[in-house]
């Protein structure tokens, strides 16, 4: 099976985005890559489930093939770039897969278009709701991009392909993602991706999960407090939390088989 590559244009640039073959008689899934990943992050996802359900994957704003795009944008200007774009492909419903930064963006998509999200897959990411993170924890995110600029760039190229995966496979996708970023870009979407998390924490708002949910966890995940974050939200939500053993922050390129199977008994679990 075939897959598309389109566009969505914006007032800040144009998006580029890959669908199959869309059938209304079939679950869309929506698959978010995280912070200076591209739509390859799901490669093996993609391969696992093009034949039985609608896909759509995007390089968010910003990323890879939706380049050059002004950074002036907000978790929620993506979120409402991502509903226009569904509008375009008449998907209704559809259930969000998001890894990282792509989870914060599911959100963000929950909260400005209550019930219009079937199912929502969390890859290795957080919850946004304020109480979650402390003042401090704010602060730093909002002077991460700053912080990265006084790592020399060997190291943080190292650092971000191997701080994330713990397969062959996984680092050898990141070195692909990360190398087609000059140096300066690379600073710069990062800065803009950790300030725009920061704010959306800071709006307080509810970012009720108003679906069913389940939360997907590598066990050697060492980004950030991704593991701690994730025991706390899944016992205050009451959701569901799936551990990926010898995993890290991108899980589904660590332990794709584990990964496809979580997420398609979950699809097949939805009401239509």
């Amino acid at each position: 099976m075939t897959m598309y590559e389109k566009t969505h244009e914006t007032s800040s640039g144009i998006i580029h985005y890959w669908t199959n073959d869309i059938r209304a008689d079939r679950k869309t899934l929506v698959m978010l890559a995280g912070l200076t990943a591209d739509h390859r992050l799901f490669d093996k996802q993609t391969e696992e489930f093009e034949s039985e359900f609608n896909l759509l994957l995007w390089d968010a704003p910003g990323h890879a093939a939706s380049r050059p795009f002004e950074l002036n944008f907000t978790l929620m200007d993506k979120a409402q770039w991502l509903h226009e774009i569904l509008q375009k492909e008449k998907v209704e419903r559809p259930v969000l897969i998001g890894q990282s930064m792509g989870g914060y963006v599911s959100q963000c998509f929950m909260q400005k278009y209550p019930g219009e999200t079937a199912g929502f897959v969390s890859i290795d990411s957080a919850p946004l709701k304020r109480c979650y993170v402390t003042a401090a924890e704010i602060w730093l995110l909002k002077r991460t991009g700053p912080m990265f600029k006084a790592i020399p760039w060997k190291l943080m190229r190292k650092t971000g392909i191997e701080g994330v995966s713990k397969t062959e496979y996984g680092r050898s996708l990141m070195a692909l993602f990360i190398d087609s970023y000059t140096k300066e870009e690379y600073y710069r979407l990062s800065d803009n991706g950790y300030r725009m998390l920061a704010e959306a924490m800071e709006a307080d708002l509810p970012y009720v999960i108003d679906c069913p949910a389940v939360l997907i966890c590598g066990v050697k995940d060492e980004a950030g407090s991704a593991k701690s974050y994730n025991r706390r939200w899944a016992k205050k939500e009451g959701l569901p939390i799936m551990w990926i053993e010898n995993a890290g922050h991108n899980s589904n390129t660590d332990k794709p088989e584990e990964v496809n199977k979580i997420i398609r008994d979950f699809v097949r679990l939805l009401k239509e």
